[in-house]
Order: structure tokens, then C-alpha cells, then sequence
């Protein structure tokens, strides 16, 4: 599980770059939850950074594949009318967002 500095970063770059995008995202979100829509990019952040640092993909669908085995199946929104969430048309844009905080953290190694 990335840190909690760390995680932050995924999640303003999430907010940035995906949630913009959201047709679901509601008036006052992200975050989504306090306004009654629970998001499973928000809910399980941490299980998609650790999905994205594991797979390297030129293409999508193994990372859709993942997440499908990896967090949908032990989603709590599953059983509920807010499935599938918006990652399942986000996918794309939430990767490459993983990914570019990914490539500043090891520039800022370097």
C-alpha cells in the first residue's frame, strides 16, 4: 500500500485528471461519498495504485482484467445500483494518471 503522502498525490492527480470527466461526478464532488455517490476509483485507490505499479501494459485490457479479478469482485457496490462505477469507462484515464505520478516520483529520485 503506497503511503499516505503518497496516496495523496494519486488522489489529486485522480481529481485532476479523471474525475473532470465523470458523468456521474455529482454537484459538489469529488469527493464523491459525502454526496451520496460512492465512487470505487475513491473507495479503492490504494487496491488501483497497487494494480497499475504491477502491471506495465502498452494496452488496456489487462489492467481492465485486473481490476475486474483484483476489485470488482470484492467490491461493496457490486450488489448495488452504483455498479458498474465510473472506473469501468475511466479505466484509461485513471491509469495514466497512476502513471504519471509514478514517472514524477522517480524523476524526483533521480
Amino acid at each position: 500500500m503506497p503511503a499516505a503522502d503518497t496516496l495523496e498525490k494519486y488522489r489529486t492527480a485522480i481529481r485532476e485528471q479523471v474525475c473532470i470527466h465523470c458523468p456521474e461526478r455529482p454537484p459538489l464532488g469529488p469527493p464523491c461519498a459525502p454526496q451520496g455517490k460512492r465512487c470505487g476509483i475513491e473507495l479503492h485507490l490504494d487496491q488501483l495504485v497497487e494494480v497499475v505499479q504491477q502491471m506495465k501494459s502498452a494496452r488496456i485490457d489487462p489492467y481492465i482484467e485486473e481490476f475486474h479479478e483484483e476489485i470488482c469482485t470484492h467490491c461493496p457496490n457490486a450488489v448495488t445500483s452504483q455498479c458498474p462505477c465510473p472506473l469501468e469507462y475511466l479505466i484509461t484515464l485513471a491509469v495514466n494518471a497512476i502513471e504519471d505520478v509514478d514517472r514524477g516520483e522517480e524523476e524526483s529520485a533521480e
